[in-house]
């Protein structure tokens, strides 16, 4: 047996002064001349982490040895969420996830999504209605009120927009807080400032909504859960954390997907007319759209795909090394920081043919390049801990895509910078500005 390589030889590589700009290329280029394994700078604070690139790097820390890493030193320190956002699912680990995933997981299901489908169709056609009122709109912002809007409904039912578009505020501000440099002393003290204002809603909601006695919305069923002897099995500590996370998870990423979606859409007007022919034969004149009917639409559903593969809300998964392990011949110490990379795998040109260009129709039959090899895509992660909204991002986005092209044409304005800009999150750069006409 050949003897282990050690961490320290690990090839290092110096980030490029635009990496938040070129993560996918760039990552992409170095597997190409080191292989799945590298070193660089952390780019979310200092020391360095250990890149872990490919499809077996994905199956490896996903699933096969998923409880050697860990989501609270990845996520929640190294991520910077949980100091901003408390300590809920993203962050819990082994035991405590599993049981907080357990007590989540039916408010996500495909059947609440169902459940849901309604309210969710109502908030999108209310937001969009809107858009008559405008000669031109930012998608990623207009995309980023929608989800928001969706994920307050689910979560508290029915509330006050300008209520909505204040805690909105909050969560955006936390969100972004240290993207920019500032002291720690004032970013120590924006965290406590914006914090204290978020918790101050969930708390009051958490009264409103303990007096309910049924659970028309994820809060109070969350409020109802009882544990084996009978007795609230959350704190209400431990639901404002989880509502904390489910009020960032449940819109940022599905906003930056959406905004995206209608941008290669309007770029590649052939397809636009094919996602078009779709919705007029399943939907025709003012048919509204339903749960099943949604499953029908496999043009859509590919450019669904190509969206995610092309410009996946998660640049890579950040992860705490627990215990050493090995991976192609080198001994990983505990106590490293790894990241899986997501979008370097969604750009690898021996899985994905001429992975630069927009073609859902690599999804389909007979080609289904994603399933010829496992865990190439992973926008929304995979394994055990695949992400717990994924039914609920996929549906609220082809809703809106699909509310918008039944009333609005849409054309790219000139002279933007139209590139994705990766922190924790990509969001597009300055937005995607588009002028909008109604049928």
């Amino acid at each position: 047996m050949d003897k282990l390589r050690l961490y320290k030889e690990i090839p290092f590589v110096n980030s490029p002064r635009n990496f938040m700009a070129q993560v996918g290329p760039f990552l992409l280029s170095m597997y190409e001349q080191h292989g799945s394994l590298f070193r660089s700078q952390n780019p979310f604070g200092k020391g360095e982490v250990l890149y872990m690139v490919g499809p077996e790097a994905n199956r490896f820390i996903l699933t096969s040895n998923r409880l050697k890493f860990s989501y609270y030193q990845g996520w929640g320190i190294d991520g910077r969420f949980e100091p901003k956002f408390g300590h809920g699912l993203i962050s819990m680990d082994g035991q405590e996830h599993a049981e907080h995933r357990r007590l989540l997981n039916p408010s996500f299901s495909s059947a609440a999504t169902e459940r849901y489908f309604k309210d969710i169709s109502c908030v999108i056609d209310q937001y969009i209605a809107n858009w008559r009122h405008k000669a031109t709109v930012d998608m990623y912002e207009e995309a980023r009120r929608i989800t928001f809007a969706v994920i307050v409904n689910l979560l508290f039912g029915s509330t006050d927009s300008s209520e909505t578009e204040a805690l909105r505020e909050v969560v955006t501000h936390l969100i972004h807080l240290g993207e920019t440099p500032i002291s720690d002393d004032l970013y120590q003290e924006s965290i406590r400032l914006w914090r204290s204002q978020l918790e101050a809603f969930i708390k009051q909601k958490i009264e409103e909504h303990s007096q309910q006695a049924s659970p028309d919305d994820i809060l109070s069923t969350l409020l109802l859960i009882k544990d084996s002897n009978g007795n609230p099995a959350l704190t209400h500590e431990q639901i404002m954390a989880h509502v904390n996370v489910l009020l960032v998870a449940g819109h940022d990423t599905t906003t930056s997907l959406t905004a995206w979606l209608f941008y290669l859409l309007s770029q590649n007007r052939d397809y636009l007319q094919r996602v078009l022919d779709e919705i007029g034969a399943i939907l025709p004149g003012h048919v509204e759209p339903t749960f099943d009917t949604l499953k029908q639409m496999h043009v859509l559903d590919n450019a669904f795909s190509e969206a995610q593969r092309l410009y996946p809300p998660i640049p890579h998964g950040p992860r705490g090394v627990l215990e050493d392990f090995e991976f192609n011949g080198f001994l990983i110490p505990a106590g490293s920081r790894v990241f899986y990379s997501i979008i370097a795998t969604h750009l690898m040109p021996s899985i994905f043919t001429e992975p630069t260009r927009f073609d859902p129709d690599r999804f389909a039959p007979p080609r289904e390049e994603h399933k010829k090899t496992p865990y190439v895509l992973v926008a929304f992660g995979g394994g055990p801990r695949i992400c717990l909204g994924i039914n609920l991002a996929e549906v609220e986005i082809k809703l809106t895509v699909i509310s918008a092209l039944k009333q609005y044409r849409f054309e790219l304005l000139a002279g933007q910078k139209i590139i994705q800009i990766y922190a924790a999150s990509g969001a597009p750069y300055k937005g995607i500005k588009m002028a909008i006409s109604p049928f």
